[in-house]
């Protein structure tokens, strides 16, 4: 090769490699090799530009001192420049250290600041640091106050970003029927759950109207509480094309007092009315061996008291495999846990298809007679399993035209009060419900079992129940942990660790003893071909030699 060709090759590389630096923000390449490409952005997310007709602008609050502490802030700094890569510049990504801005004006935005520890050679000091996001399109303004994870961060963008772009607030109505609950007490968790993704709660009284425009709206409990009078209201939302999750169950079970005694609850039209939807919610109480644990107080033979941790069947833990991964609600969802859930039967109308959400597992069975819920005698939970052991459906979706429970009989009067009730719909509408035999799963009895699931899981039935079904196929991409206690059969769990055992205690050692010996024959083997042609070499030589002498000596006798 000629100087002159060196030199244009070199040149053309260095105009190569410019080029490709140049176009480099405008092209954006990520190898995915998760199962569910939860490191890159959906498809939903991608093509969001077309839904969006003015900037979007996205400013990444950063403290520089967190970067050097935590990776946590270059993943979700990458995922944000992939949104802007697809964007075809309709999303801005802009970020600052908050100092550079001035704290007071970080603050004002409503972003949190939060303290992270910092080990040093001797001591261990702590560092106040920024990491939000603020969103910004038109006039709107939306605000992830603390960003440390890329878990949720694709549905919570996108669902904001969607939010703003079409003015459609996401907010839900809740009916807690139970007088004994209050949702600010009772559905803590639930409700800063729903905040934190963006949706804003309205809480609708027993009896009140629910507005026509309720994207979605969830009932908890009131089978014994519920009049006609609030019936109607939610049967003619209904009719209206309204969406309805019922969280209800059959038995009653005293979680006020702590005693937890069950019974059968005296329905006042709730369960009717759901049946005639298409689920009948049996006055039983469903078990499973794939159990949680409870902790409790157990007397002593002396007379004391002991606290004691065991495995409760009326717990049950919903494995991520027993959910429907046909429905998009319970499509790769990390399992679900129940506390004193009944189970269900579907029987929908000819207008209604119902399909199942997740069941028990093949363990699981039903207490249907003497409700005993004491863990302290195992064995009593144990009685009816022979009888009704196999799977139980605890939750399912309802979707098409349901018929009025109210259709044909006269509006219900509520004694003292001159308000009349709105009229049915000539015509239903095509509307979606779900239920769920459990009431406590949604409530801070979730802290028992440190149930993030849960929360996860009603997301998602509110997003579905508010037609954003493209949301919910997000969430179902991020990466799951799973459960250590997959495996629910003692039988079975003790063979698999049996198997266990034997494969590291003994065959792995073996497979490396037996390696060892057939790679060290293998050498001696091969150390010994070697020295036998290094011992053909020398014999050869002094024969070679004896020959020539022989017959030199031999043509000197002739």
């Amino acid at each position: 090769m000629t100087r002159k060709q060196t030199t244009i090759i070199t040149i053309l590389t260095i105009a190569a490699f410019i080029l490709a630096f140049m176009v480099s923000g405008r092209i954006w390449f990520r190898l995915d090799l998760t199962k569910n490409k939860a490191y890159t952005i959906s498809q939903v997310s991608r093509n969001l530009h077309r839904e969006i007709s003015e900037p979007v602008n996205i400013t990444y609050y950063l403290s520089n001192k967190l970067r050097t502490v935590v990776p946590a802030p270059g993943e979700i700094e990458d995922t944000l420049k992939e949104y802007a890569a697809y964007s075809r510049g309709k999303i801005r990504l802009t970020v600052r250290d908050p100092i550079s801005v001035g704290l007071s004006n970080v603050d004002a935005l409503g972003l949190q600041a939060r303290q992270v520890p910092v080990v040093g050679q001797d001591q261990t000091s702590f560092i106040t640091v920024y990491s939000g996001i603020v969103i910004e399109y038109l006039d709107n303004i939306e605000v992830l106050p603390w960003v440390i994870s890329t878990d949720t961060l694709e549905y919570d963008l996108t669902s904001r970003i969607r939010s703003m772009v079409t003015e459609n607030e996401r907010w839900m109505g809740v009916i807690v029927g139970d007088s004994f609950r209050q949702w600010q007490e009772d559905f803590g968790f639930l409700n800063m759950f729903l905040f934190d993704a963006g949706y804003r709660v309205r809480l609708i009284s027993p009896g009140e109207e629910i507005p026509d425009n309720t994207p979605a709206l969830f009932v908890f409990g009131g089978v014994e509480e519920l009049d006609e009078w609030a019936l109607y209201r939610i049967d003619r939302y209904i009719q209206l094309g309204g969406k309805v999750l019922f969280a209800v169950k059959g038995v009653f079970v005293d979680t006020i007092y702590g005693s937890i005694e069950a019974r059968e609850q005296f329905d006042l039209g709730l369960l009717d009315m759901i049946a005639s939807y298409g689920v009948i919610v049996r006055p039983e109480l469903a078990l499973d061996r794939n159990a949680l644990t409870i902790q409790f107080q157990a007397r002593t033979p002396q007379g004391g008291v002991q606290r004691r941790i065991a495995r409760y069947p009326l717990w049950i833990g919903v494995l991520g495999d027993n959910g429907n991964n046909k429905h998009p609600v319970s499509s790769g969802f990390s399992g679900l846990d129940l506390f004193w859930a009944s189970p269900l039967e579907l029987h929908p109308p000819a207008s209604v298809e119902a399909m199942s959400l997740f069941t028990t597992s093949q363990e699981g069975w039903v207490m249907r007679e003497a409700f005993f819920t004491s863990p302290e005698v195992p064995y009593m939970l144990e009685i009816e399993a022979p009888e009704t052991k196999g799977e139980k459906i605890l939750g399912a979706s309802l979707t098409g035209v349901f018929p009025s429970f109210f259709r044909g009989a006269e509006k219900p009067v509520r004694e003292g009060s001159y308000e009349e009730l709105p009229d049915m719909p000539e015509t239903s509408n095509q509307s979606r419900i779900i239920v769920v035999g459990d009431t406590d799963f949604a409530t801070n009895i979730i802290n028992a079992t440190q149930a993030a699931h849960n929360m996860d899981f009603l997301l998602r039935v509110a997003d579905w129940l508010a037609n954003d079904d493209d949301i919910i196929g997000i969430r179902s991409r991020q990466p799951q942990a799973g459960r250590f206690d997959k495996i629910a059969d003692p039988a079975a769990r003790s063979i698999a660790m049996r198997f266990s055992q034997i494969i590291n205690v003994v065959i792995v050692p073996m497979f490396v003893i037996a390696a060892a010996f057939a790679f060290s024959s293998l050498r001696r083997r091969r150390a010994g071909i070697h020295a036998g042609k290094n011992a053909d070499k020398d014999i050869n030589i002094p024969v070679e030699q004896n020959d020539c002498t022989t017959k030199e000596e031999n043509s000197d006798d002739v």
